[in-house]
C-alpha cells in the first residue's frame, strides 16, 4: 500500500498539454508594445480607444466589400452607374442564369479546396462568444468575407451582414489577442467589431450597437455598453466618410398609430414569427435534400445559382440581398398577387442560396422579405370590415423589422433599425411592438435564431452569445487532486485497518497488480468489517464508476450524481484505466460556483 501522493505531473498526458494549449494563446507575428498592452489592461480610455480603432478597421472592410459588390453586379450584369441588381427592371436573360451558375461553380471549387486545406471550420463571432472567449482567425475571417462578397457578387439571394461581421470581428480578435486582452474583454472587443460593421453597413449606429449586444455578446451590461457604442459610432462615420453610406428609407408613414391599431400590429408580429420559422426550416430541409442526395459539395452551389438564376430571369427582385430593392419599392404600391409573387420568389431564391452553399446570412434578405409580407398582410387586413385601415408602407415597416427580428433575433436591433432608417419614433413603438411578439413566437413554437439553430444542427448546444465556453475549460483534469493513498485489493482487512487507522482519510483507491484501477474503499466500512478471511476486494465500491480528465463540470457533475457518490477516481481511459487522481463532489460544485461568480463580476463590470 502507497500512502504517498501520486505524482500525477510526471509522465504529462496529452490531455493536459492540450488544456494548456486552449488556455494560453501564442502571439501573432505582430507584436504590440509592452506599454500599450498594459495600457489597454488597466485604464478603460485606452480600451476605448482601441474599441474606436476596431471601428474604423471595421467600417474600411465594409466600403471595400460593398466597393467590390457593386462592381460586381456592373460587370456581371451590365447595370447602369448607381443601379442596385435587385433594383433592375429587368436582366438580360443570358447573363441572370451564367453569373450564378458559374460563380457557383466556382465558388464550389474552392471550398472543396479550402477544405482540404483547412478542414477545420471558420469561427463565427456567435460561436466564438459562446465558446472560444472571443478567439477567431483572422485569415478565417477574410475567407469567409471573401466567399460572401462573391456570393452576392454573382447575383446569390445571400446578404452581406455575414461577412460584415465576421471580417469585423475578426480583427477585433486578431487586436484582442495580440494585446492580450482578458477574456471577457476581448468577448466585448469581438461584439465592436461586428457592432462598427453592421452600423457602417446600415449607416446606424444605434441598430449596430445593439446587434454587437444582443447577437454577439448576448448580455446587456454597463460594463460592456460604452465600448460597443464608441466602435459602432466609428465604424457608421468611418462607412460614411468613404462615401458608402446608406440613405434614410423614402416612405411616407404615420405621423401617429392609433392605439387600437396595435392589436392588428401584434398580430403581423405572430404572422412574421411564423413566416420566419418556415423560411429557416425551409433553408435546413434544402441543405437536407442537397446532403442526402449525394450530389458533391461542390456541385451544389452551381445546382442552386440554376434556381437564382431562373428566378432573376422572372425578377432580379429575387437576386443578391435585396437591399437596394428595399429602399427603391417600399414605398410603391404592387398588387396583391404581384407581391404575393415576389416574396414567394424571394423566399425561395433565399432557401435554395443559403441551402446549396452559397456563404451569407438571412439579415438583409430577411429585411426585403419582412417588406413583401408586410404588403401581403396589409392587402389581407385591407379587406377585412370594421378595422381602422392604415397605409401599406406601415405594415410594411413593421413587416421588415417583424420578419428579420424572427429570422436573426434582437428586437432591440431591428427596432432601432428602424428608427434610424424612417426617422418617425411613432412607428418606431409599432415595430417594437410587432418585434416583441415576433420574438414570443418564434421562442415558443422554435426556439432558436437562424444562427443558433445551426449551431443545433451541427450538434452545439448553444442558443445565444454568452459565455458558456469557460465550462468546457473547467475540466477534471484541471480540478482533480493527487491520490493520498492506495491499497492493493488482495491486502487482508486486518492489515489495512492497521496501516490505514480509522480517520486518517475518507477513501482509499484501490489498484490492482497490473496498476489498474480496481475501486474504492471506505476506512470506515474496514473498520466495522469482521471476519480474519475478509479482504480490501469485498468492500470495493465505484468499481465502473470514475471520471476521465478531459469531461468538463457539469459532466463530471452529472457522473456523481449518477453514480451517487461523493468522490470519483480520474482514470486516463476506461480501457488503460490508470489512476491520475481523485475528485470530489464538493470541490467541483465549488469550483463551478467559484467560476460562475467570477463571470457575473465581469458582466457587472466588478
Amino acid at each position: 500500500m502507497n500512502l504517498g501522493p501520486c505524482g500525477l505531473l510526471a509522465h504529462a498526458p496529452a490531455w493536459q498539454q492540450g488544456s494548456v494549449d486552449m488556455a494560453v494563446e501564442k502571439p501573432g507575428s505582430f507584436q504590440v508594445p509592452r506599454l500599450l498592452r498594459a495600457l489597454v489592461r488597466v485604464d478603460e480610455v485606452w480600451l476605448a480607444l482601441l474599441a474606436a480603432g476596431i471601428g474604423i478597421c471595421a467600417g474600411c472592410g465594409v466600403a471595400i466589400m460593398d466597393a467590390i459588390s457593386i462592381q460586381m453586379h456592373t460587370a456581371l450584369f451590365v447595370l447602369p452607374p448607381g443601379k442596385g441588381l435587385s433594383e433592375s427592371p429587368s436582366l438580360d436573360p443570358r447573363r441572370a442564369i451564367a453569373a450564378p451558375v458559374l460563380g457557383g461553380l466556382l465558388l464550389g471549387l474552392f471550398m472543396w479546396v479550402l477544405a482540404r486545406l483547412r478542414p477545420k471550420p471558420a469561427i463565427d463571432p456567435i460561436e466564438a462568444n459562446a465558446l472560444y472567449g472571443g478567439r477567431m482567425s483572422l485569415l478565417d475571417s477574410i475567407i469567409v468575407a471573401a466567399q460572401t462578397v462573391w456570393s452576392n457578387g454573382v447575383g446569390a439571394s445571400v446578404g452581406m451582414e455575414a461577412g460584415y461581421a465576421q471580417i469585423g470581428s475578426g480583427i477585433a480578435s486578431w487586436l484582442g489577442r495580440n494585446f492580450r486582452l482578458r477574456r471577457n474583454d476581448l468577448r466585448t472587443m469581438v461584439g465592436c467589431g461586428a457592432a462598427a460593421a453592421i452600423g457602417g453597413a446600415f449607416n446606424a449606429p444605434l441598430c449596430g450597437a445593439f446587434y454587437g449586444i444582443e447577437l454577439v455578446i448576448g448580455l446587456y451590461s454597463i460594463a460592456t455598453l460604452p465600448f460597443v457604442v464608441i466602435a459602432s459610432l466609428a465604424g457608421t462615420l468611418t462607412v460614411q466618410i468613404l462615401g458608402f453610406a446608406s440613405p434614410p428609407l423614402n416612405v411616407a408613414l404615420p405621423a401617429n398609430v392609433p392605439n387600437d391599431v396595435y392589436v392588428i400590429i401584434v398580430l403581423e408580429g405572430v404572422a412574421s414569427g411564423m413566416a420566419g420559422i418556415l423560411i429557416m426550416r425551409g433553408v435546413t430541409t434544402i441543405e437536407a435534400v442537397f446532403r442526402r442526395s449525394g450530389i458533391p459539395g461542390w456541385l451544389r452551389p452551381m445546382l442552386g445559382g440554376v434556381v437564382v438564376g431562373l428566378l432573376g430571369c422572372i425578377t432580379p427582385k429575387a437576386m443578391s440581398s435585396g437591399h437596394s430593392a428595399l429602399r427603391a419599392y417600399i414605398g410603391v404600391g404592387f398588387p396583391f398577387i404581384t407581391v404575393a409573387g415576389l416574396f414567394l420568389a424571394k423566399a425561395v431564391a433565399s432557401a435554395f442560396s443559403i441551402g446549396s452553399g452559397f456563404r451569407g446570412g438571412l439579415f438583409f434578405a430577411s429585411l426585403f422579405l419582412g417588406m413583401l409580407f408586410g404588403k401581403v398582410f396589409a392587402g389581407v387586413v385591407g379587406v377585412l370590415p370594421f378595422l381602422n385601415h392604415m397605409p401599406s408602407d406601415l405594415y410594411a415597416v413593421v413587416g421588415m423589422s417583424g420578419l428579420a427580428t424572427a429570422i436573426v433575433g434582437g428586437p432591440m436591433t431591428m427596432t432601432c433599425l428602424a428608427l434610424e432608417l424612417t426617422q418617425n419614433f411613432a412607428v418606431t413603438m409599432a415595430v417594437l411592438a410587432a418585434a416583441i411578439a415576433a420574438t414570443i413566437t418564434v421562442r415558443r413554437l422554435f426556439g432558436y435564431s437562424f444562427a443558433t439553430w445551426r449551431f443545433h444542427l451541427r450538434g452545439e448546444q448553444i442558443r445565444s452569445p454568452v459565455d458558456v465556453g469557460w465550462v468546457q475549460t473547467l475540466t477534471v483534469g484541471r480540478m482533480m487532486r493527487p491520490v493520498t493513498a492506495t491499497a492493493r485489493p488482495e491486502t487482508s482487512l486486518a492489515a489495512f485497518r492497521q496501516e490505514v487507522p480509522l480517520g486518517a482519510v475518507q477513501r482509499v483507491v484501490v489498484v490492482g497488480g497490473d496498476g489498474k484501477y480496481a475501486g474504492i474503499v471506505y476506512p470506515a466500512e474496514a473498520a466495522t468489517m469482521l471476519g480474519q478471511d475478509r479482504k480490501v476486494a469485498d468492500i470495493l465500491h465505484l468499481q465502473n464508476e470514475f471520471l476521465l480528465p478531459g469531461m468538463n463540470v457539469k459532466e463530471a457533475l452529472s457522473r456523481f450524481e449518477a453514480a451517487e457518490a461523493d468522490a470519483l477516481a480520474v482514470l486516463d481511459g476506461p480501457e488503460t484505466r490508470q489512476v491520475l487522481g481523485i475528485l470530489t463532489e464538493q470541490y467541483a460544485l465549488r469550483r463551478y460556483n467559484e467560476e460562475l461568480d467570477r463571470r457575473h463580476r465581469e458582466v457587472a463590470g466588478a
